[in-house]
C-alpha cells in the first residue's frame, strides 16, 4: 500500500542534473523531493559518463548547451571545492593530420571564443612533441583548450545529492513514476497541489511544481501530462577502460575533429587514473541496450591508434556502453505554459555533466519567473566533509588514518586500495548495492573485476544493511550475486 507525500517541488530523475538541481533548490525555503526509478542515484545515463568537464569548444555559439557548458565549466571548479570532490584541470587537444584542416580548427576556436572560452591557442607539432610525446608523428597541429577537466561523474552526483539531503531535500529511490495527474489552480488536487505524481510502489507525491529530469525517459514523463512534442533517441557509445599503468600515456584529453553527431572517438584521462578510449555514436531504438560489439571495438581502436599509436587492445580491462538521451541538436529546458508548473529538462546529452550545475541555476530562474516563491535559507550548508579515498592520498596520511582507526588498514580491494572503513562509510552515505559501492569507492573496479573482493564487499553490505547476503545485488532488480548460503 502506497503513501501520500506533500512537497512544493518534485524532481523526477536522480542523475547528475536532477541531483545538481536538488542541491541548488536546497538553499531555498521550499520542500523538495527527488524521485529515481533505480535502486540508487546515477544508475541511468550518468553511470556511463566519460567524466569530462568540457571547456565549450565544440558547441555552436548561439546554442543553449554552449552557454551552459562554459558557465558549467566554471561552476564545477567552485562547487567541487565546496563538496570535496576531486577535480583536475588537464586541458584538451583537438588534433589534425592535414594542413587543409587548419581552417576547421580556426572555426572551432572562433566559435568557442564567442562563447567566452578562455586561453585557446593553436599549437604546432613542435609544441605537441614536447607536451605529448606519445601522439602520432602524423599529427601536425591541435587546438589547445586548457580549461578542460576531469571529475568522477558518480562521486559528483552522490556528493551533490548528499549535500542536498543535509539541507532538507528528501530522496526516494526505487520509485519509478508511472502516472502524473495535473489540475489547474481552480481544481486543485489534495492540499491545493497541482500535480499528483504516482510511482510504481503506489506512492503519490503531490506538488505545485514538477521538474522532468528523467534522461532517456524524459519523453515518456512529459507525455504523462500531455506534452509529446519531442522524442528521445538513445545514442549508444561504446567505451573501453584501459589498465591504470597507462594513466600517463597522455597529459591531456585527446580529441579528433568532431563529426555531425559526436565529438568523436577520444583518448580520455579519468579522475581515477585509468585511461579510457571511445565512445562510438550509434542511434538505437532500445533504451536498455548497453551491449558492446566487435564492430565498435574495432572502430574505436582503429581511430585512437591513429592519434596515439602505442595504445594496445591488450590493455583493455573493461568494456561498457552508455546511452545519451538525444532530442535534437540542443538541450530542451523550458517551462511548459500549457501545463503551468511543469518544467522539461530533456535531451541532456554531452556536455550535460559539465553543464549540470548551470542547468540547475537556469531551472531555478525559470521557477522564479513562473511564480515559485524561492526565499533563501539563512542556514544553508554549502560545504561537506571531503570523503577519504586511500587511492588518492599519500602513504604517510594512510598510516595516520590506520592509527586512528584500524579498519583503514583492512584492505578489501587490493587493485584499487579500498579499505573496509571506506566501504562501510559508503553504505552509511547511501550505497545499497555492489555497483553503488564501486561508484563511490572504486572497490571491484580494478583489473580483477572484483574477483578477489566482491564477496567481501557483499558481506559488508549484508552486515551494514542488516540483510541476508542472498538479498545483496550488483545493481538492484534481478542481479543477485549469491543464490544460497551454506550454513
Amino acid at each position: 500500500m502506497g503513501k501520500e507525500f506533500f512537497f512544493d517541488i518534485v524532481i523526477i530523475g536522480g542523475g547528475v542534473v536532477g541531483s545538481a538541481l536538488a542541491r541548488e533548490l536546497s538553499r531555498y525555503n521550499v520542500k523538495v523531493a527527488l524521485l529515481e526509478k533505480e535502486i540508487e542515484l546515477a544508475f541511468g545515463v550518468s553511470k556511463s559518463n566519460s567524466g569530462i568537464i568540457h571547456p565549450g569548444t565544440q558547441n555552436p555559439a548561439d546554442s543553449l548547451k554552449g552557454r551552459l557548458c562554459v558557465l558549467g565549466n566554471k561552476l564545477v571548479k567552485d562547487i567541487s571545492k565546496e563538496l570535496g570532490v576531486d577535480y583536475k584541470e588537464v586541458g584538451e587537444l583537438i588534433v589534425i593530420f592535414d594542413e587543409n584542416q587548419i581552417g576547421e580548427l580556426i572555426k572551432i576556436k572562433n566559435e568557442a571564443e564567442k562563447l567566452g572560452v578562455p586561453n585557446l591557442k593553436i599549437v604546432d607539432s613542435k609544441w605537441l612533441k614536447k607536451e605529448e610525446p606519445n601522439l602520432s608523428k602524423d599529427v601536425i597541429a591541435a587546438l589547445y583548450a586548457p580549461t578542460a577537466g576531469i571529475i568522477s561523474p558518480y562521486r559528483w552526483t552522490y556528493d551533490l545529492a548528499e549535500n542536498a539531503i543535509a539541507n532538507g531535500v528528501e530522496i526516494y529511490t526505487n520509485n519509478e513514476v508511472v502516472e502524473i495527474k495535473y489540475e489547474n489552480n481552480d481544481l486543485a488536487l489534495a492540499d491545493k497541489r497541482r500535480f499528483a505524481v504516482k510511482t510504481r510502489q503506489g506512492n503519490i507525491f503531490y506538488s505545485n511544481y514538477c521538474i522532468n529530469c528523467a534522461g532517456l525517459y524524459a519523453d515518456k514523463v512529459s507525455a504523462f501530462v500531455g506534452l509529446d512534442y519531442f522524442k528521445i533517441t538513445p545514442r549508444k557509445g561504446e567505451e573501453y577502460l584501459l589498465d591504470k599503468k597507462l594513466q600517463n600515456i597522455t597529459k591531456h584529453l585527446i580529441f579528433p575533429l568532431p563529426t555531425n553527431n559526436s565529438k568523436g572517438i577520444l583518448v580520455i584521462k579519468t579522475s581515477d587514473g585509468n585511461p579510457m578510449v571511445g565512445p562510438t555514436a550509434q542511434d538505437v531504438v532500445d533504451k536498455e541496450d548497453l551491449t558492446t560489439t566487435d564492430e565498435g571495438f574495432k572502430k574505436v581502436f582503429s581511430q585512437v591508434k591513429q592519434m596515439v599509436p602505442i595504445i594496445s587492445e591488450s590493455s583493455v580491462i573493461a568494456y561498457f556502453a552508455g546511452l545519451r538521451p538525444v532530442a535534437g541538436k540542443d538541450f530542451i529546458i523550458k517551462h511548459e505554459n500549457k501545463v503551468p508548473g511543469f518544467v522539461n529538462v530533456a535531451g541532456i546529452q554531452s556536455p550535460g555533466l559539465t553543464a549540470s550545475y548551470s542547468i540547475a541555476l537556469f531551472v531555478v530562474d525559470i521557477l522564479k519567473l513562473n511564480g515559485c516563491d524561492l526565499s533563501k535559507k539563512k542556514n544553508f550548508k554549502k560545504h561537506r566533509k571531503k570523503t577519504i579515498h586511500l587511492f588518492s592520498i599519500p602513504l604517510s596520511e594512510t598510516k595516520k588514518l590506520v592509527k586512528s582507526d584500524e579498519s583503514y588498514g583492512d584492505i578489501v580491494c587490493r587493485c584499487e586500495m579500498v579499505s573496509a572503513k571506506e566501504i562501510r562509510d559508503a553504505v552509511k552515505r547511501g550505497a545499497k548495492t555492489i555497483d553503488g559501492i564501486k561508484f563511490r569507492t572504486r572497490a571491484t573496479a580494478g583489473r580483477c573485476h572484483g574477483g578477489f573482493c566482491t564477496i567481501r564487499v557483499a558481506k559488508i553490505l549484508s552486515e551494514e544493511l542488516n540483510l541476508p547476503i542472498t538479498e545483496i545485488t550488483k545493481r538492484g532488480n534481478n542481479s543477485k550475486i549469491v543464490f544460497g548460503e551454506k550454513k
